[in-house]
């Protein structure tokens, strides 16, 4: 296959979006144009070309081509380099789990509105700044109903490989944005009522039913360690908290996110189910 090229020369610029370029300057690649991102592992992939992301080129273990990788090497007409797996560690800087690496080009990210038109459970991330959380949070929303996700610009960005990677994904499979300070007003201003996730006074329950039947519901989470700034808090319609034991008075953000996911998307999935019932009758 005349697009496979074997890794000889590690300062070839065309390795510099795997080796050398930090996420921000991936993200920044071609300015004033969208940027780029490293997709890794073939099922991660898979689903980022399954999104309509377009590969710009491949690195490999040469075993790859004709095993896990084969389906993705034939679906992508982009350049193709191998290398063995000890110097795809080097290259890279970590411990590759599948060996397989894709430059990828950003797509233009949608307005708010477009991202939550049809939505009725909606995540937002005020400044979640570590890019395990960012990912692990996705992989919550997309397997416990979340039909998007809201960024703030203080947020670590979802394409980072890190959370691309901990997410298995799923930053593929959920609509998501970034938002500016006026996403509280927008989201009201198309029907959600918003339930920030803190400690307070004020606060009702996770489960409690009057959270849960809000036809349209924002969960609103907050930065590691700090959790949500206070003004948020106050212009948010409730202060949700999830019940603790033992004297723990938090969880991780990303583990608090799956319980409130669950929790605050029953309402929503029982809904869908009778309205499924509706229809088979």
């Amino acid at each position: 296959m005349d697009k496979i090229t074997a890794v000889t020369d590690f300062s070839a610029p065309e390795l510099d979006v795997y080796a050398r370029l930090s996420e921000r300057e991936l993200l920044r690649y071609d300015e004033p144009l969208r940027g780029r991102f490293i997709a890794e592992s073939p099922k991660v992939i898979e689903r980022a070309l399954d999104a309509g992301y377009e590969p710009l080129s491949l690195l490999l273990e040469p075993r790859h081509i004709e095993g896990e990788a084969r389906e993705i090497v034939a679906r992508c007409d982009v350049p193709v380099y191998t290398a063995p797996l000890e110097v795809l560690t080097q290259l890279v800087g970590f411990r590759l789990t599948r060996g397989v690496l894709c430059a990828m080009r950003r797509k233009p990210e949608p307005t708010p509105e477009r991202v939550c038109a049809q939505a009725r459970r909606v995540a937002v991330l005020e400044d979640v700044m570590n890019p395990t959380n960012v990912g692990a949070i996705f992989r919550s929303a997309a397997a416990l109903g979340m039909d998007a996700v809201l960024l703030t610009r203080g947020c670590a960005d979802p394409l980072y490989r890190r959370a691309v990677r901990v997410s298995m994904g799923n930053v593929f499979l959920v609509p998501w944005t970034h938002v500016d300070a006026d996403w509280s007003e927008r989201l009201h201003a198309m029907g959600f009522r918003t339930a920030a996730m803190a400690l307070s006074d004020a606060s009702v329950r996770v489960d409690d039913p009057s959270v849960a039947a809000e036809p349209r519901l924002a969960v609103v989470l907050g930065t590691e360690g700090d959790g949500l700034a206070a003004a948020t808090i106050t212009r948010c319609d409730y202060t949700v908290r999830i019940p603790m034991q033992r004297g723990v008075d938090s969880l991780n953000v990303a583990a608090a996110s799956a319980v409130a996911f669950w929790e605050l998307g029953k309402q929503a999935s029982r809904a869908d189910a009778q309205n499924t019932q509706r229809l088979d009758i």
